[in-house]
């Protein structure tokens, strides 16, 4: 197991660290430039080699349906969260105004009716890094035969999760009420460049690229990620100490543990066991994506709830996969 978090836990320790030591000597808007380029350039140029790559021709049908179910419950339990906290906030005006004494509410101080960041709140607690640290840790837990379940799931959460139902919800919360309209959340949808890069690959796959040009296709994975985890670490170093964690927390949670508690109870009680439980426990499981970072960079949420949650629940992550072991294996 240490292995496995070793290898796993290595690039995204080193590049992150190295992001939030530059950053002091780099200019301010750096994070944000690196953000937009990441979406627009390198992220699509990741998804065409990919769909270049893999091999969809025994695609395994129930791995995509619960990733849709698996994003589904964790947009719900956002929702649901914050439904709450709006509850106990009303609860808590009310008791103010008659006089009575109302309980501390420390979560309404951290989570205000702000669009910015309640739409950071609900990317995180349902996008999981399941490209890079799911895959990586799959691979090692995960037998040949049942790699393809992690391989059709990060697929499927990057088009329909990432950059289709997570630019959905970007562009909404990141519009003015007045200037918000179903049909400009469609514009941006399909003119998200992941999804057009996701579409060419598919359409190239029978046509020969040039040696040196497929090189650097591949090539182009192993620079992309690097990239994201230094803008990661570039934003956890603008964090404004515990506080930032703190509002992290209720996000963090819900991800590493509600999430995949549940989705292994619902495959349990389905009848799915073994291996290709344990892959769909572990991917939806998966620490806050990057991609949530980079989404806030593009639509202007909560920049700050991103990177803690990201950090917060990566480090959540590293006592969690034994237990998914000990549970669902």
């Amino acid at each position: 197991m240490s292995d496995v978090l070793l290898r796993a836990y290595t690039p995204l320790l080193l590049w992150t660290g190295l992001g939030l030591v530059l950053f002091r000597f780099l200019p301010l808007a750096l994070p944000h430039l690196l953000g937009r380029g990441l979406y627009w350039v390198g992220i699509p140029v990741e998804i065409f080699a990919l769909a270049r790559q893999t091999d969809f021709s025994s695609l395994i049908w129930l791995a995509p349906l619960w990733t849709g179910i698996s994003l589904l419950i964790g947009m719900g339990l956002a929702f649901l969260s914050l439904q709450k906290l709006r509850s106990n906030s009303a609860e808590a005006g009310s008791l103010s105004h008659t006089g009575q004494d109302a309980t501390p509410q420390p979560l309404l101080v951290l989570y205000p009716n702000q669009p910015a960041r309640q739409g950071s709140f609900v990317l995180c607690s349902m996008l999981g890094n399941t490209g890079f640290i799911g895959l990586a840790i799959a691979t090692v837990l995960i037998s040949d035969v049942h790699l393809g379940w992690a391989v059709f799931y990060a697929i499927t959460q990057n088009l329909l999760g990432t950059y289709g139902l997570g630019v959905f919800l970007s562009s909404y919360f990141g519009r003015s009420p007045d200037t918000n309209h179903w049909w400009l959340q469609l514009r941006d949808v399909l003119s998200v460049p992941s999804l057009w890069a996701f579409i060419a690959g598919l359409l190239s796959r029978p046509v020969t690229l040039p040696l040196d040009l497929e090189s650097n296709l591949k090539a182009a994975i192993w620079i992309v990620i690097p990239l994201a985890f230094l803008l990661t670490g570039m934003r956890l170093s603008q964090l404004q100490g515990f506080k930032s964690l703190q509002s992290a927390l209720m996000p963090a949670l819900l991800k590493v543990w509600v999430l995949p508690l549940i989705v292994g109870l619902i495959t349990t009680l389905t009848g799915l066991t073994g291996e290709p439980r344990l892959v769909l426990v572990l991917m939806s499981g998966m620490p806050t994506a990057f991609a949530t970072l980079i989404l806030a960079e593009e639509y202007d949420l909560d920049r700050e709830l991103a990177s803690s949650s990201i950090a917060l629940s990566t480090i959540l992550l590293l006592p969690l996969i034994p237990l998914w072991l000990t549970l669902f294996n």
